[in-house]
């Protein structure tokens, strides 16, 4: 009688500006919405349209990716900075460890270098678990959607060259217009949509896709007479742990 879907939820925070972890535009307040996620989404303008002018006065997906993770940097670097007085207070008190603050130092120099805590984990330059009380912002999970027009969504060429510039972060490939028409038709409408343009999914279930694969989730399936429910849980998971999600 009743399908309950499992579901990743996207919340959409305005544009980051230069100067953002220094105050500009939405400032703190954009990087305190970023904090409470669980992974970053950032969608990078890669198509021409005189008639849609960027903030820069050029689509550069490569300077707008840097300005993006060059604010969260600098705001990693200022969480720590701000954290390491009192870590070798509490290290001189015994309350943390030696190996805490190398790490926490070691993140520092890893920022400083230009790079993401994420990014370096991946490269295993530091294990990010190390750090995860710090709650820092290039420690979580990055997903780069590219917002493409027609002609570039079918140049794999061009698809290969921005996904290696982001690499090993997962690169998705969308027509922003093209999946707001597709979400104004019934199902049976936009599967037509889809196999006109060619495609076998569309961007936006691609992009949950990933996000639930990025976050290391599965769908757990529970079935009754009234009510088939999924649930998520974490890759690897027992199912008594499992259980423990739905009780």
């Amino acid at each position: 009688e009743k399908i309950v879907p499992a579901t990743v939820t996207f919340v959409d925070i305005a544009g980051i500006v230069k100067g953002a972890s220094e105050g500009e535009g939405l400032g703190n307040k954009f990087l305190a919405n970023i904090r409470e996620a669980d992974a970053i989404c950032e969608v990078v303008r890669a198509f021409n349209d005189d008639d849609i002018v960027h903030v820069n006065g050029k689509v550069d997906p490569a300077d707008d990716i840097d300005t993006i993770n060059t604010e969260l940097i600098l705001a990693d670097l200022q969480t720590i900075e701000n954290a390491l007085p009192k870590l070798e207070k509490d290290l001189r008190g015994k309350k943390v460890t030696q190996e805490y603050v190398n790490a926490v130092n070691k993140a520092k120099e890893i920022l400083e270098s230009g790079k993401t805590i994420d990014q370096a984990h991946n490269e295993k330059l530091i294990n990010k678990d190390d750090v995860y009380d710090l709650h820092l912002l290039t420690a979580k999970p990055f997903i780069y959607v590219f917002n493409v027009d027609d002609s570039e969504l079918s140049d794999d060429s061009l698809k290969s060259k921005l996904a290696a510039s982001v690499a090993p972060a997962k690169a998705i490939f969308l027509n922003a217009q093209f999946e707001s028409e597709l979400t104004e038709l019934d199902e049976e409408d936009a599967r037509e949509m889809l196999a006109d343009a060619g495609l076998q999914e569309s961007g936006l279930d691609q992009l949950a896709r990933v996000g639930f694969d990025i976050l290391g989730l599965q769908t757990y399936l529970t079935a009754g007479v009234k009510e088939v429910h999924a649930w998520q849980i974490h890759k690897g998971w027992t199912a008594p742990q499992a259980a423990g999600v739905i009780h």
